[in-house]
């Protein structure tokens, strides 16, 4: 299996660096599966879990809160918002995001800005609900 250089980092830290087979990203445009060899694109991403799979047999999650990812041949980089080990994430978390969110669509007089935050509220919510549902089964 081809592989290609991935790199998730949030402005705290790197959370992963390496070779991966395929990686699953969450854009606003539907989820995107990234192989060795991709197009070149740059998309922007809703919050939401990126998965990658580093060989047949090894996986990783990640909660992304948003950011951009970029694409070309040969790698992928996430640069995130937030970044979280999926480990890391719970409900407790995604309410928090939901809270701080909603404090600042509360607060913002520009309209492009309220329109992003309302958009972003619609995102965390729906992730909320995917999230609860998956740790329910």
């Amino acid at each position: 299996m081809a592989t290609f250089k991935f790199e998730l980092v949030s402005p705290e830290r790197i959370l992963f660096s390496g070779d991966v087979v395929s990686v699953i990203v969450p854009s606003i445009e539907g989820e995107m599966t990234i192989l060795a060899g991709h197009a070149p694109l740059v998309a922007v991403l809703k919050p939401g879990i990126v998965m990658l799979q580093s060989d047949a047999d090894n996986g990783k999650e990640f909660y992304v809160s948003g950011g951009l990812a970029e694409v070309n041949a040969t790698s992928l980089t996430i640069l995130a918002e937030q970044a979280r080990f999926i480990e890391d994430v719970s409900l407790a978390v995604l309410d928090q995001e939901i809270l701080t969110a909603e404090t600042r669509h509360a607060g913002s007089s520009d309209e492009a800005e309220q329109k992003r935050l309302a958009d972003q509220l619609v995102q965390l919510r729906e992730f909320r609900g995917v999230f609860e549902d998956r740790k329910a089964a």
